[in-house]
């Protein structure tokens, strides 16, 4: 697989993106650690880890005695991993350039397999569940993240950034999976998996920087968008969403991150 087949690869705007993302979902996937349990002296991989991802998360639920190996197909996104895990001291974590779908990692060596976001942009779920069962342990657990549209708001309405994000889930419908998160537990299920499913909306005061997406998602995916819109209509939408996000009282809710889970009992 290479770079260009994930959906919003190869633009600079996109690290900025991924560095906010992984902020704002962190406390998140910290409460979702702690029910899965206790990781210490454990291994585990963060699949697809972009410039951060779970690395901090997972550096400190394995411990000391842990080892956390992040994983990416984009230099550029590795170059800057490299960095947050030198600034962070995460003395536990390596990082491998390494394609999901032609993996060298070994297999049956992780105790924990998490990938955030990656079935969506891919949308080749049932080849990507191959590899993370593949890679875990006897009792290892998948992770999954990945979001559901519906709850990904304004208020007040805001028609440009609703129309923006229109048009990006179209995008991840046509060239991934737009609705990877509700199938969630069916793939756990086809892999033997029992999985176990929670979900967590955000709300985003006036002012936040995540009320910007649907502006950052339009730049990643302008090749794609502008397949089927016009790139007056795009530019048109881009510049009432940023006026409408100048607004003072403007707050929003994020789309639902569905997180899935489950024990491999092989």
């Amino acid at each position: 697989m290479s770079s260009s087949t994930y959906l919003l690869a190869g633009q600079a705007s996109e690290l900025e993106r991924l560095q906010l993302q992984s902020r704002v979902w962190e406390p998140s996937g910290r409460r979702l650690l702690a029910e899965i349990g206790d990781g210490r002296g454990g291994r585990a991989v963060d699949i697809g880890c972009g410039v951060m991802g779970w690395l901090g998360l997972l550096s400190a639920w394995v411990g000391q005695d842990g080892e956390v190996v992040g994983t990416d197909i984009d230099d550029a996104m590795l170059r800057a991993a490299e960095q947050f895990v030198a600034d962070e001291g995460l003395g536990n974590v390596l990082l491998r350039n390494d394609d999901l779908f032609a993996t060298r990692l070994e297999p049956a060596s992780f105790d924990l397999v998490h990938a955030r976001f990656e079935l969506t942009p891919l949308g080749r779920g049932h080849d990507q569940m191959d590899t993370y069962v593949r890679l875990l342990r006897p009792g290892g657990t998948i992770v999954l993240e990945d979001p559901d549209w519906g709850s990904w708001h304004f208020n007040p309405p805001a028609e440009g950034s609703q129309k923006l994000i229109a048009h990006i889930h179209e995008a991840f419908a046509r060239w991934g999976d737009a609705e990877a998160g509700r199938n969630h537990l069916e793939l756990l299920r086809s892999c033997g998996i029992e999985g176990n499913v929670r979900a967590e909306v955000l709300a985003l005061p006036p002012g936040h920087p995540y009320l910007g997406l649907p502006l950052q998602f339009s730049v990643g995916l302008e090749p794609r968008l502008l397949s089927y819109v016009s790139a007056e209509e795009l530019r048109r939408l881009r510049q009432d969403a940023e006026n409408e996000l100048q607004e003072p009282a403007r707050w929003g809710t994020t789309f639902t991150l569905i997180q899935s889970w489950g024990r491999m009992v092989r």
